[in-house]
């Protein structure tokens, strides 16, 4: 299918703020998230996430900056940006006496799309027939997530803009759905995706921003944001070990236990290993932070600022409270 898009990228956010009578719930944040990526968009409640997808599907109006979706301002140009969307309803905005299959169609109608994908994603979410005749009021927690699902994807948008999209969803379905993603991806689609789940986060996203007490800390690409993280390195000698590795930069001994050495390094690897490439090396294991450790270091109140790929100043000022 041909999409009749601007040639923008997905998602543009410019100073974005939105201030409730009480709370600031977003302070001046700023993304671009390009045409087929995968992205996600990470933070605990009350980090503004919500916030943001509701200014992204111009459910709410900015009180300063703006939001863009292929160019079209969701605000002011909501209708238009709107048409290149899909996105994951809340189960209590379902009709409660309304069947499944009525829902399903409804949201069809509603995008303007053939649901192209419907049958697909039934298969893959195990909806059967039996369950899209009943009435959505006597669906389970589970049961409403897939619909919703459903609903979010058969028309093959250009842009998923999924919160929390696996919640409630056994194991064996989340992968699947995953895979559904990234086939999606593979066609140009761009995944915009709030979660939970740091480890489904790490397997579908190439690029996540992290927000905190509504603003952003930092936004890179998952390699990147694993690479400015500490490492462990684990070094087992065949033969002599060297003296001292504690003099190259970045590099700091953990422990000595015989032949075993375990580093911690913080800067490129490089240096490193062409210092042990003159030592007799039995085994050498490099472990990578997982993205829940990167997460919880942003979150840490003592965290450093921390800058963009680009260079740019992150800053990380307090908050809505």
């Amino acid at each position: 299918m041909t999409d009749s898009r601007p040639s923008h990228p997905a998602i543009v956010t410019t100073a974005l703020t939105k201030q409730y009578t009480e709370a600031l719930a977003l302070h001046e944040v700023s993304l671009k998230v390009e045409t087929g990526s995968i992205f996600g968009f990470l933070g605990p409640n009350g980090a503004g996430k919500t916030t943001t997808i509701k200014l992204l599907l111009g459910f709410t109006s900015p009180t300063s900056g703006k939001a863009e979706i292929f160019g079209h301002e969701t605000w002011r140009d909501g209708v238009e940006a709107r048409r290149h969307i899909g996105f994951l309803v809340q189960a209590d905005a379902f009709y409660p006496d309304m069947s499944g299959r009525s829902q399903l169609e409804l949201a069809a109608r509603l995008s303007g799309r053939s649901p192209a994908l419907q049958g697909q994603l039934l298969d893959l979410l195990e909806l059967a027939n039996r369950d899209l005749d009943r009435k959505v009021v006597q669906y389970s927690k589970g049961m409403k997530q897939k619909l919703a699902l459903v609903a979010a994807a058969q028309h093959d948008p250009p842009l998923l803009i999924l919160d929390e999209p696996t919640e409630g969803l056994d194991p064996l379905i989340q992968r699947r759905f995953e895979q559904f993603l990234r086939e999606c991806n593979g066609r140009g689609r761009t995944i915009f995706m709030s979660s939970h789940d740091l480890a489904e986060v790490e397997r579908l996203c190439q690029e996540v921003a992290i927000v905190r007490e509504g603003q952003l800390v930092v936004t890179e690409s998952i390699e990147r944001i694993r690479q400015m993280r500490v490492r462990q390195v684990d070094v087992t000698f065949a033969g002599a070990a060297p003296e001292d590795l504690s003099w190259l930069d970045g590099v700091q001994v953990l422990a000595v236990a015989g032949r075993r050495w375990t580093l911690a390094i913080e800067d490129a690897i490089d240096p490193l290993i062409k210092v042990l490439a003159t030592s007799d090396v039995e085994d050498l294991t490099v472990v990578p932070p997982s993205l829940d450790d990167v997460f919880m270091t942003y979150y840490d109140p003592k965290a450093p600022v921390e800058h963009t790929s680009d260079g740019s100043r992150v800053e990380t000022l307090g908050g809505a409270r």
